[in-house]
């Protein structure tokens, strides 16, 4: 009885670790997060507050407009990052494109840069007054442009850091993707004088339905994550016009001290995460 049960026991002493670690470190802050969003702190004495801290985001307007900001940087930004990934993907995966394996390694360098890095490198390059940016407009007889302290263009400016970073790295997705693709596919369609752009239509993008899904899904989830870029290139501003959710949760927890209030933006934060990927999946299971 005991030698036959070893054989069953054997996978999970082995997945043992991975999943207390899982659950230390990915399971125990959620719940936490959400038992801190239910409560508030009054006069340094923690009381049980119920859906208070979410019926407070109803009336801010900061948190309004940081989801605004997140919605905009998710309905523009993604699809212009994910259109020129899958064209760069199958322009490179071409055996007629030279020196293609520099240009690969060239596209995908951006996405393995220091994100500080990142954004001292685009604030320098984008400053209105000095920036090589801008002296470039000037120099060609147009005006410079504000495009840190212009409400538009700071979003664009965001936006621009995003593409430029992680363009490579859905590349590189798709780049798999397109190598699975039998060559045998694209060489029927030829004799049958399809042409290039029929055979993308009807073999590419059908086969590469579930490479999209999941770029898409993983892109989604990096937008609504965005922080770092907010942060180090133009601070939220102006006018919290380029604050997301991200930036406006790690301004409420580390520097108003409001962890409670903080917890609850977070866990918006999951649900919409959550949400917009079951929606995607089941779209893309329907499809």
């Amino acid at each position: 009885m005991t030698n036959s049960r070893k054989p069953k026991l054997t996978p999970f002493a082995f997945l043992a670790p991975a999943l207390l670690l899982y659950a230390l470190f990915t399971v125990f802050p959620v719940v936490r997060a959400l038992i801190l969003s239910l409560q508030r702190n009054v006069d340094g004495e923690i009381r049980w507050a119920g859906l208070a801290q979410y019926q407070r985001l109803l009336g801010d307007d900061i948190f309004k407009q940081a989801l605004f900001n997140t919605g905009i940087f998710l309905v523009i930004q993604v699809p212009i990052m994910l259109v020129s990934a899958l064209l760069l993907a199958v322009a490179l995966n071409s055996k007629r494109f030279p020196f293609r394996d520099v240009f690969r390694s060239a596209y995908f360098l951006p996405s393995i840069m220091s994100l500080v890095a990142v954004g001292v490198l685009f604030r320098v390059l984008l400053n209105e007054d000095l920036g090589l940016v801008n002296y470039l407009l000037r120099s060609m007889g147009l005006e410079g442009v504000g495009w840190i302290t212009h409400p538009w263009w700071a979003k664009v400016t965001v936006m621009l850091i995003l593409t430029w970073r992680y363009t490579g790295f859905m590349m590189v997705i798709f780049l798999s993707g397109l190598q699975s693709i039998p060559d045998e596919l694209y060489e029927a369609a030829e004799i049958d004088g399809s042409s290039p752009v029929q055979s993308f239509w009807h073999i590419t993008l059908p086969l590469l339905r579930p490479t999209i899904l999941f770029t898409t899904i993983l892109s989604t989830i990096g937008v609504l994550q965005i922080f770092d870029e907010a942060l180090i290139v133009t601070r939220g501003g102006p006018a919290n016009e380029t604050l997301t959710l991200g930036l406006y949760l790690y301004q409420t927890a580390f520097q108003s001290v409001d962890f409670h209030y903080a917890a609850a933006i977070s866990w918006v934060l999951v649900i919409l995460i959550g949400t917009l990927s079951i929606v995607q999946l089941k779209l893309g299971e329907r499809e």
